[in-house]
């Protein structure tokens, strides 16, 4: 079972890319602080959380940077135009709520909407809104309003999401995509017993902008090994043929082969399957073809890294409904916390 309050504090922290100190950072490192030595930021923002050992230098990574929005524009009659931070489809905008954030940990509440569909041409009803039809409403009545109220342009925006219990083992919030396994990092530091690996929990910045937080702290760090954790796609809904549901929800912790960002070091891949088989922890493949990680930038660093990652199985990524299975979380924490036990053993 997920430690649920640990959790909520996570995922429920303001943290859009680029802007991780309105609210995510300060719960990260305060999670973080009693199980390590120490703990810095980095001048691009990444909490490098750091357990001092002897043995190799381990870099563990999970991006705490969430998909928001960024207002572009304030119309005369204090409507809200947005772009996308991060990959953010149109379509999740409309007759949502979200959280407008003025200052750190102070934000209003908008609405996203978009023409009316009643209004609408007959051939234009069934077409996806695209960005120049899509706005916010914040209540504001004029432009002069709405600065009034702290919104300029510039101004960042999250979905309103809250997580919650969704039937027996599956959980649905904002931003588990990459939260999930900023929890799973904490947890792995909290469980493990013993180690002589020197041990750096990273929790970066700007991955859904381009994998940038783990570029530059791979960089600092230059670890002799490196493990991304991040969301994959469960692909185990109707409509999907059964030859491309490659990873599902409760099926276990999903050991990575490739995305389009890595392709995992094979003995890795081999080693942390032959780990799971002997501790009995459940896993299950992920092949991803339509998204990276930060294994992609930390396998790049400097001479190369050999690389290997976990992903959490996810539904719907990218809206402000995921849901994830805790099995799953249960035994990526557990492999984690093997990978750092017996990372002594791992020749490659």
């Amino acid at each position: 079972m997920v430690d649920f309050e640990l959790l909520k504090k996570i995922v429920e922290a303001p943290g859009v890319s680029g802007y991780e100190f309105l609210g995510v950072r300060d719960v990260v490192i305060e999670a973080f602080k009693p199980y390590v030595d120490e703990i810095k930021v980095d001048k691009l923002g990444n909490v490098i959380a750091h357990k001092k050992g002897s043995g190799p230098k381990v870099m563990l990574a999970a991006h705490m940077d969430q998909i928001g929005l960024m207002v572009t524009h304030i119309e005369k009659n204090g409507f809200l135009r947005v772009a996308p931070v991060g990959g953010v489809d149109p379509r999740t905008l409309i007759a949502q709520r979200f959280k407008v954030w003025i200052g750190p940990n102070e934000y209003i509440y908008g609405v996203g909407g978009s023409v009316p569909p009643h209004i609408q041409k007959p051939e234009e009803r069934s077409k996806a809104p695209t960005w120049d039809q899509v706005f916010l409403d914040i209540g504001a009545e004029s432009k002069e309003e709405a600065e009034e109220m702290g919104v300029k342009v510039g101004t960042i925006i999250t979905w309103d999401g809250r997580l919650e219990r969704l039937g027996k083992h599956r959980l649905v919030s904002i931003a588990f995509d990459d939260r999930i396994a900023v929890y799973t990092l904490v947890k792995a530091a909290q469980e493990l017993e013993k180690s002589d690996a020197d041990i750096y929990f990273v929790a970066t910045v700007q991955e859904e902008v381009g994998l940038r937080g783990a570029r530059v702290s791979a960089f600092g760090i230059d670890p002799d090994y490196g493990f991304a954790i991040d969301v994959t796609i469960a692909a185990d809904v109707p409509g999907t043929p059964e030859h491309k549901q490659v990873t599902q929800l409760g099926k276990g912790t999903a050991i990575k082969i490739m995305d389009r960002s890595v392709i995992c070091h094979p003995t890795i891949v081999r080693w942390m399957e032959e780990l799971a088989k002997k501790y009995e922890i459940p896993y299950q493949w992920d092949i991803l073809l339509g998204g990276g990680t930060d294994a992609g930038a930390i396998h790049l660093n400097k001479a190369g890294v050999p690389t290997g990652a976990i992903s959490v199985p996810a539904r719907y990524i990218h809206s402000n409904a995921e849901v994830v299975d805790e099995r799953d979380v249960d035994a990526g924490v557990k492999l984690m916390v093997k990978v750092l036990e017996h990372i002594g053993e791992l020749k490659v």
